[in-house]
């Protein structure tokens, strides 16, 4: 009878002291849960709620010092301070709580306390580039430019995407272009072009194109699309002998320099070899035309692997192609342009011709050559053309002239290859 009172007696102690730790961890657990709503408030009020709730959990100290820090409308750095020193009581191994420290030290003033806050980042993680980013941008505006670069270019080379403003960071302090290069870029082809983009955009071509030269230097292997917007941009400003070199340039770290074509042509890819369009020195091919399919033909060809194709439906009038070519030339010069055409029953009498257009400062003149219609084999184009005073550019499109007859809806296909200009002497025309 004693053993099954005392049996009794023990497990009543045992449902007690059961539902005590349930009561303690539902404690716990609900003030858990309400410092996580009013932290999640995002206001200072919730901030500070959650670390009177959860005095221990350095996260919260964290965000409340973010807040501070980072509150646009009332920032207060000392507030900032005095919660992050209070996480890190909690927590000193968090390389993002002493970066956000040193930050704030620094808009404070305090220039010491900052570089030791970033210093005891870099011990806790010293291969993090965020640790690297930050700290090599404090150095560089203590105007401390070598071991800032050090710092900025691990950060780069750990996220290349960093590269543009790195750069651009760099240049405000310090004017020297090439040690900038020399300092925080590393050898990586993408880092130099989201650099040259950058620059271009900012309106800094002169900049982008030392940076290109710097590109050439270290022989990447570069996509020849990522050269368009740099040789728009110089030939925007009328630099087009620069634009020609870094399109050459451009061909050979492409590895492009050996494409066949007609030999000695001045125009780029005239045998629709390359795969390449819409900018730089390449073709102009549009998308979406109605009532005109363009593309590459790699079954009828003149020579090579491919041509160009144009199959017209008979639906509309067709008096543009759009298909284009700019073409670097040396004024007052005399060139003989020339193609090969192929058509298969191309209606009326006007088939697709090339229109030669002067740019330049002193001539615009235009010029067009013979049309080919009908079903022909491959038929040569040829015309002499000379370039004027001024005149650094040619423009090549494929046109259409109107027809006289009564019907002057086009319908058929044609095919171009082998579209050429060459120099027909080295000496130039006398004006």
């Amino acid at each position: 009878m004693i053993l099954g009172l005392s049996s009794i007696a023990q497990r009543g102690l045992l449902v007690v002291a059961s539902f005590a730790v349930a009561l303690i961890l539902s404690y716990f657990s609900i003030r858990n849960a309400l410092a996580a709503h009013y932290a999640g408030l995002e206001t200072p009020e919730g901030y500070e709620r959650a670390t009177r709730l959860e005095p221990a959990n350095p996260r919260n100290w964290y965000l409340l010092g973010r807040y501070w820090q980072y509150n646009l409308e009332d920032p207060d750095a000392a507030r900032a301070i005095r919660s992050y020193l209070s996480a890190l009581s909690l927590s000193p191994g968090s390389s993002d709580t002493w970066l956000d420290l040193a930050a704030s030290y620094e808009s404070e003033g305090n220039l010491p306390a900052a570089r030791d806050a970033f210093l005891h980042a870099k011990k806790i993680y010293p291969l993090s580039p965020e640790v690297s980013w930050r700290y090599g941008n404090f150095l560089l505006r203590q105007r401390e430019l070598e071991p800032a670069f050090a710092e900025i270019r691990h950060a780069v080379e750990a996220d290349p995407g960093r590269g543009a403003e790195a750069f651009s960071r760099s240049l405000r302090v310090e004017p020297n272009i090439e040690k900038i290069l020399d300092g925080i870029l590393p050898p990586v082809g993408e880092v130099y072009v989201d650099v040259i983009w950058d620059q271009i955009t900012g309106g800094q071509t002169d900049i982008a194109l030392q940076v290109w030269d710097r590109l050439v230097a270290i022989h990447p292997r570069v996509p020849l699309r990522d050269v368009f917007p740099l040789v728009g941009a110089l030939r925007n400003t009328k630099r087009i002998t620069d634009a020609r070199r870094v399109w050459d340039q451009a061909v050979f770290v492409a590895g492009m320099a050996d494409l066949q074509g007609p030999p000695g042509s001045v125009l780029w890819d005239g045998g629709f070899e390359s795969g390449v369009i819409g900018g730089g020195y390449s073709w102009l091919v549009p998308e979406g035309l109605r009532n005109l399919q363009i593309s590459i033909d790699a079954q009828e060809k003149h020579s090579g692997n491919h041509s160009l194709r144009l199959t017209f439906d008979g639906k509309s009038i067709v008096s543009s192609t759009e298909i284009c070519h700019y073409v670097p030339v040396q004024p007052l010069t005399s060139y003989r342009f020339s193609a090969w055409v192929k058509t298969r029953a191309v209606t009326t009498d006007q088939g697709v011709r090339f229109q030669l257009r002067s740019l330049g400062t002193e001539d615009t003149s235009l010029a067009v050559t013979p049309d080919v219609h009908g079903s022909e084999p491959w038929t040569l184009i040829e015309l002499p053309w000379s370039s004027g005073n001024g005149v650094q550019e040619l423009q090549v499109c494929l046109v259409r002239l109107l027809s006289d007859q009564l019907e002057n809806k086009i319908k058929g296909t044609t095919w171009v290859d082998d579209v050429a200009l060459v120099p027909e002497s080295a000496e130039h025309l006398k004006p």
